[in-house]
This record gives C-alpha cells, sequence and structure tokens, in this order.
C-alpha cells in the first residue's frame, strides 16, 4: 500500500465502483455489475477499516481476510449493524458465482447485490462523517 492510501481515497474507489455497477446494471452486463457491487463493498470496507486503525493498519491479503477484519473490528464491535456484514458475505459469493462460474446469475440478484452496495457504501460513508 502506498504512503497516500487514505480512508478517503478507498471511499472514493468505492463510489467509483458503485457508480459503475449501476450504470452495467442498467445496460443489461449482470455479471459485471455483479463484480463492480462487490468491489464497491470491498473497498468501503477497506476504508472503514483503515479509518478505525490508521495506525497499525495493513493491508490484508486476501479477500477473506478483508471480511474477517471488517467482522471483527466494524460490525462485531457494533460500529455498524451485522446485516451489513452478511450483505458482504452475500454480495462476495454472487461476485464468485459471476466472476468464475457458467451459471446464470439474475437479474434480481444483480439488482439485490447493487442496492447492498448502495447501502454498504452508505453506511460506510456516514461512519466515516462521525
Amino acid at each position: 500500500m502506498s504512503r497516500s492510501a487514505t480512508p478517503q481515497i478507498f471511499l472514493e474507489k468505492s463510489e467509483r465502483a458503485l457508480r459503475g455497477a449501476r450504470l452495467l446494471l442498467d445496460a443489461g452486463e449482470i455479471e459485471g455489475a455483479c463484480n463492480r457491487a462487490y468491489y464497491a463493498m470491498y473497498d468501503a470496507a477497506h476504508a472503514a477499516l483503515m479509518s478505525e486503525h490508521q495506525d497499525d493498519y495493513k493491508v490484508t491479503k486476501t479477500h477473506s481476510g478483508l471480511i474477517a477484519a471488517f467482522g471483527m473490528h466494524i460490525v462485531a464491535t457494533g460500529k455498524l449493524p451485522r446485516e451489513l456484514g452478511r450483505t458482504l458475505n452475500e454480495v462476495e459469493q454472487v461476485r464468485l458465482l459471476a466472476d468464475y462460474t457458467g451459471e446464470e446469475i439474475s437479474v434480481f440478484q444483480a439488482t439485490k447485490a447493487v442496492g447492498q452496495a448502495e447501502a454498504f457504501v452508505l453506511a460506510i460513508r456516514e461512519l466515516l462523517e462521525q
């Protein structure tokens, strides 16, 4: 991670991914929308972790590591509701299906993933503004 990385940079990155997810969904690009929705959440989770642990924050090496750290440091401590932790896991699973399998992802699943990402990024933005 470069020295210039900040929670705000990760939040801005997550918001760009979220805009991309919405554009892809509107264009009928279901797999791409799921991918961008997950990465919007992933980058927002990075922002939250970084803001809580700026002095000793280390970039996690895996997606599961980031999700576990988010659950432990943000959700389990009551900073955000458990439901947001669950949605991060749910959207990751949809993204894995979209990116790595031939399994069809429905418009409903993609729309739900994008909506979950919107709520997640909003919650992280509000957390960072406190």
